[in-house]
This record gives C-alpha cells, structure tokens and sequence, in this order.
C-alpha cells in the first residue's frame, strides 16, 4: 500500500528539543553536532521544506579572494565512506540519474524499426584551464571541511513527507501516485523480509517502456497490473539494484560522494536501529544546506572565475534531442546516456524546451504510452504539468553566479548557451558539488 502522511511530533520534549534545533536553523547558524539523534524522532521527508533560512547569495556574500591561511588538515575521505564505496557497486537508476550501463540494458526486445540519429553535439570550447591551480589555492578545501564536519541529521528536515511502497502494490497505483505527489521515486517496503529492499523510480519506467514499447511478445498495457515485487522480478531482470543508504549519523561529506559514485539523485537516512526510513538525501537540498550556511565562510577565489574559466559541467559529447524526433528516441537516450534530462534543440541547434525523466511518467498518468511516435515538441507542448523549465546561463556568468541562480530557481541543472541560444554545454547538481566538496579532497567521482 502507500504511505504518505505528515508526521506530527507529539511529545512534549520532544518538541522542545526540536524548537532549539529549528531556532538554530532560523538564525542562521550551522546546526550544531552536538545534538545527538535520540533528540528527535523519525521525520519523514522528500523535499525542500523551510527549514532553512533563507540564503545571502554568495556573490554578494563573503569575499571571493583566498583566505589567508588554509584550513587545519582533516581526513579526507571518513572510513565509512571508504567502506561503503569500496563494498557496494549500486548503480540505481533514479531518477535520478545516471548509472554505468549494463548489458541488460542494452536488449531491445522486438525494437526493431530505425530511430531517427540524435542531434550531433558541438565541439567543447572550454578545456579545464587552472582548475587545479585554483584547488591548490589557500582556502580551496572550506566548503570539504564545513561538509565533513556536519552529519546528515543536520540536514534532514524536521517534519515533511515520505512516500513508501509495499512491494505487492499494483504498478500502475505506485506511478499514479507518484505523478500525484509530485515525486520522482519512493523507497519500497517487502513486507515478506520486513525491510526496505528498493527505490521505485521513474527510470524502472523508462526501462520497461524502451524494452517492450515495440515487442510482439509483451503488452505494455498488461504489464501495468502487474505488481512491484512482479515488475523489479520479472520485467526488469536484474536491472534493479540493492537499496543504497546512508545513516543520519554519517557526514555530509560521505553524503555527496555516495550520491555522485553511485550515479543516484536520491539517498534514504535509515535508522542504524530499526531500519526505518528517516528521511530522503538529494543533490539539491544538500547545496541548498551548503548554500545558505557557506555565506558564513570565507569564499574561495574560484567562485570569482567564469564557467568558461573552470570548466565545470559537460561540454564535449552532449546528450540532447531534437523537438522534433519521437519520444521514443528520447527514451533510448535517457538509456543509453544515463542522463535525467535532455536539452530540446531545433534544427539551429538552439535550446527551445528540456525533456527530463519526470515528463515520461506522465505518459503512465495520462495512458499515452502507447503513442511514443509522437515528437518530443509535442509532447512538452500537451504536458499538463511541468516541475522544470529550461533554465541557461551563459559561459561569461561566475561560478557564485551559477550557484546562487540553480539554488534559486530550484532546478537539477543549467543549460550553457551561447548570445543566439545555441547549446555550448550543461552544469549540473552532481558538476557543482563535486567541485565544491570533493575536487579540493582529491576526490573525482563523476569520472570513477
């Protein structure tokens, strides 16, 4: 069955603990670690509630120059990240993003017919000039440290809303209710184990559609009555992999690096005690946290240098599609890229629209999944609902600059565009933390 309720905290010291925590939160200083998690129940969330105050932007914030003398030494890298990293090869789909390809995938199943060739990408114009040097800089590693230092207890909001999935529920009620929460994926509860044992998401989705779309053997319709625990057994045949967590007491620090090595866009805070699921860790409620606490610290210099200076984003080999191919080449992208969204260029090659994962699980919603020959313009004209619109910077615009506006505007990425609109590249959550925190460790895990 699914879950979705507002927990409400009803113990009175509880309450108390949790209005010192949320005062702390609303003047605008770092939560302290010494807080210890029995303060605070369980809460239940998936989004970016106001439980943070709200930002200075960080052009406008501490100065940009390096700071005088660089931050004590600390280990880089927490055991428990390094056991985790080295132990779990979980390369979860999700939604969210983005996971090494496997063979699996790769079988089109009755997929016959020739697909129109995405859209050639441009030539890379902005090699990563004195990016190192900018790391070796006095004060590169303040944002690594602020991460290291706070847990994801210290994230986590006080009171929203999960969505959970027992695993016998019927498919087409869990992308139902996924649409109708607005969420991208939901953990799945096996009431045979008594355990978490998964993430639902919209690429589990994806993948049946791109497989079977076209197959004499399967129906899709018939495939929606299925259930979860038939769907993850039968119809995704070993695409789906273990549940990839994080316990609240862990730094937020591991908390990135798990997100970007594992190429997922969500992370559960388990209990380390019952196992239940405390809350949802994501790219963007993680730069939000640094985003409005690293107004207090001394800025890099880095966050003065342009994007075209840094180089941070995807500027070679773009993925992106024409507005006017099928949805199901976007499909096969989605697949075959492993990326969560998709520029929409016309036949210039400017950037007209963004085609992302969550638009395909209307197709479920609204039964069109049938129709997959119909443009990808099309599609984005007739969507009744869109949670993220195209949002470009240009490679003149600061780093700071780029932060402050996808922190703002609340989206996944930016488009990099040219003065006419033209594609030049994509900086993305996973871009921006992965320089922030982890390239001043040493740490290179977009590219492990």
């Amino acid at each position: 069955m699914t879950t979705s309720s507002e927990r409400s905290h009803g113990e009175q010291g509880t309450k108390a603990s949790r209005g010192t925590r949320q005062e702390d939160v609303e003047d605008g200083e770092p939560p302290s670690l010494g807080k210890g998690l029995q303060s605070r129940p369980a809460a239940e969330s998936t989004g970016l509630e106001a439980t943070f105050p709200k930002a200075t932007p960080w052009t406008q914030a501490a100065p940009l120059a390096g700071v005088g003398s660089p931050t004590e030494e600390q280990d880089i890298l927490p055991a428990d990240c390094a056991a985790s990293a080295s132990g779990s090869s979980t390369d979860d789909l999700d939604l969210g993003i983005e996971f090494s390809a496997t063979a699996t995938w790769g079988d089109e199943l009755g997929l016959v017919e020739e697909r129109p060739a995405p859209c050639p990408s441009p030539q890379a114009p902005f090699p990563r000039l004195g990016w190192d040097d900018e790391l070796r800089k006095p004060g590169a590693q303040v944002y690594m440290h602020f991460m290291q230092e706070h847990t994801c207890y210290d994230a986590m909001a006080t009171s929203s809303k999960l969505v959970i999935f027992d695993t016998m529920l019927q498919i087409k009620k869990a992308f139902f209710a996924l649409v109708a929460n607005g969420v991208r994926a939901a953990p799945l509860w096996d009431s045979k184990k008594q355990s978490f044992v998964g993430m639902l998401t919209i690429t589990d989705f994806i993948l049946v559609l791109h497989r079977y779309y076209r197959s004499p053997l399967v129906q899709i319709y018939e495939i929606e009555e299925h259930k979860i625990e038939t769907w993850r057994e039968i119809y995704l045949q070993g695409c789906f992999k273990p549940l990839v967590s994080i316990s609240p007491s862990d730094s937020l620090f591991e908390a990135v690096y798990t997100l970007i090595k594992n190429r997922i866009h969500r992370l559960p805070v388990l209990d380390p005690v019952s196992g239940a699921v405390l809350h949802i860790l994501t790219h963007k409620r993680l730069l939000k946290f640094l985003h409005i606490f690293g107004t207090r610290l001394p800025g890099p210099s880095f966050l003065s240098r342009t994007i075209q200076d840094v180089g941070i984003g995807t500027f070679r080999d773009l993925a992106m599609v024409l507005e006017t191919a099928p949805i199901l080449t976007a499909l096969d992208i989605f697949v075959d890229r492993r990326v969560s969204a998709l520029p929409v260029v016309n036949e210039a090659g400017q950037v007209v629209g963004l085609y992302s994962r969550f638009d395909v699980i209307h197709l479920a919603a609204q039964q069109t999944y049938n129709h997959l020959d119909v443009s990808v313009g099309e599609a984005l004209r007739q969507r009744t609902l869109c949670l993220e619109e195209v949002v470009c910077c240009q490679p003149h615009e600061t780093l700071g600059e780029v932060i402050d506006r996808i922190v703002q505007e609340q989206v996944h990425r930016l488009v990099l565009v040219d003065e006419t609109q033209h594609l030049l590249g994509v900086v993305s959550l996973s871009d921006i933390l992965q320089a922030l925190v982890l390239s001043p460790s040493g740490i290179d895990a977009l590219g492990a």
